[in-house]
């Protein structure tokens, strides 16, 4: 090779290793591009459906979601957190079966739409347990047989636990009152009363 032909050799290897370079470069960038663009289009679709931001404390946990303003809690609760132990059975805030915790206050979730419950925060029946323990008001309902198909069960005992947290020295009055938006089609209300009582006696 003559010295006339090395610096146009040397022009093209350079020329060559940039192009690698950016060969490279350019398949080292390419995966945050499409997170980027992945991210883009989901915000953009979900602009297109009208969703909106959420935020929530759901047994103890931060919960950030974008969904529908028609959502009520319990869909919210149920379809987009796989938490089922909420039932859904009247859908009309008459029954209790979907009853959750808000802010400590026992509420239909059925009967309230997710968003105005953004910033909240929110016990389920799950949230009782710890460590796949159950929780004493749990157990009650298994020890005094204070169910029969089941399907109320949850929203009796989180309406139960609201009442005992709240006021330790219930009387059976108060327990009642209190049960009273909780309706069970099996009629097994005097076990549930004992359930609750039982809880109570165990100072949940």
């Amino acid at each position: 090779m003559s010295k006339k032909d090395e610096p146009a050799n040397k022009s093209r290897r350079n020329f060559l290793k940039n192009i690698s370079t950016g060969i490279v470069g350019a398949y080292t960038v390419s995966p945050i591009i499409k997170t980027n663009a992945q991210q883009l289009k989901k915000e953009f679709e979900d602009s297109l459906e009208g969703k909106v931001d959420l935020n929530l404390i759901i047994n103890g946990k931060k919960v950030s979601k974008k969904i529908k303003p028609e959502t009520t809690l319990a869909e919210f609760i149920r379809d987009d957190l796989n938490l089922t132990g909420t039932k859904l059975v009247c859908n009309q805030g008459e029954c209790g079966s979907c009853t959750v915790l808000l802010n400590g206050e026992a509420i239909y979730s059925c009967h309230l739409l997710a968003l105005d419950a953004n910033d909240c925060e929110i016990l389920t029946i799950e949230g009782l347990l710890k460590n796949e323990e159950l929780h004493p008001i749990q157990q009650s309902f298994l020890d005094k047989d204070g169910l029969q198909c089941g399907f109320c069960t949850p929203g009796q005992i989180m309406t139960g636990y609201s009442i005992l947290t709240k006021n330790p020295k219930a009387t059976d009055e108060e327990i009642k009152k209190g049960m009273s938006g909780n309706l069970c089609r099996c009629a097994a209300y005097p076990k549930i009363l004992d359930s609750v009582k039982a809880a109570l006696n165990n100072k949940i």
